[in-house]
């Protein structure tokens, strides 16, 4: 029924957990969730994932905020993006939130690693024709110019993806609609202070639109503060329902039917 589109199973404190997570998950109907990279050195765990579990997919890629990791070349992604269940590229974007407290001070024109590293992910994207990932935190004109410059304008595209855990305006969901991208809701849109993100929901074409948890991070109400997991997912998909005036199962039908356009997860690598 419902489909997770972006959690990270591979982490300690649901890896641990992994028997019990998939149990819930059955219970709750959550039938499918998309594992995603954010290092390079942990790609073979979270591929073990997708291979042991048919339900579960993964992805490739480097999270923006990390350092000191692992560089991905193009041909390094397109070679994991090749194997079995790997259905896309990322997670990947830009992150300039908190650059005082969170990166030392620096400058936005410090940070043309996380850059260049992003042009790095959508020229295998483009190269794979397999879809994007997107993480954008403080960052959206930059990810968006990127994208354009990369040739994934929405007309160009040969990648196309998603703009996961969506917090940003209804500028820039408009944006990143006209460049034929998804847009991904989270636990967020449950929380009280959110009628912003809410507003978009209500905006946000049902078809372009999917739903997560962003598991471990981002509990839904009435769960907020706890470890999220994928059989959370419903609560996001209530919200989404009450806020756009719709039957639960229409928002789980439309959000699963929507990951398997976007993600393919029936055709082979």
């Amino acid at each position: 029924m419902f489909t997770d589109s972006h959690c990270h199973l591979n982490f300690p404190e649901l890896s641990s957990q992994l028997p019990a997570i998939r149990e819930a998950m059955a219970q709750e109907k959550v039938d499918r969730a998309l594992c995603i990279c954010t290092l390079m050195e942990d790609f073979e765990g979270v591929h073990a994932l997708a291979m042991a579990h048919d339900n579960f997919w993964c992805t490739v890629g480097v999270h923006p905020d990390n350092e000191g990791v692992a560089e991905p070349t193009v041909q390094d992604l397109l070679a994991c993006a090749a194997r079995p269940r790997v259905l896309a590229i990322g997670e990947t974007g830009l992150d300039y939130y908190g650059l005082q407290e969170r990166k030392g001070g620096r400058a936005i024109a410090d940070l043309q690693w996380q850059r260049d590293r992003f042009r790095t992910h959508i020229r295998a994207a483009r190269a794979c024709a397999k879809p994007l990932v997107v993480h954008t935190r403080s960052a959206s004109g930059d990810t968006l110019a990127i994208l354009r410059e990369e040739g994934e304008d929405g007309a160009g595209n040969r990648a196309g993806g998603v703009f996961h855990c969506f917090t940003e305006s209804l500028q820039v969901a408009r944006a990143a609609l006209d460049l034929g991208y998804y847009i991904s809701f989270s636990g967020i849109v449950t929380f009280k202070n959110a009628q912003d993100l809410r507003t978009v929901l209500a905006f946000v074409p049902l078809e372009r639109m999917l739903i997560e948890t962003d598991s471990p991070y981002l509990a839904p109400v009435p769960y907020r503060g706890k470890t999220n997991n994928p059989s959370y997912l419903p609560h996001v998909a209530r919200q989404v329902a009450q806020t756009r005036g719709l039957a639960l199962e229409a928002v789980a039908e439309a959000t699963s039917r929507n990951f398997d356009h976007l993600f393919r997860p029936g055709v082979p690598a």
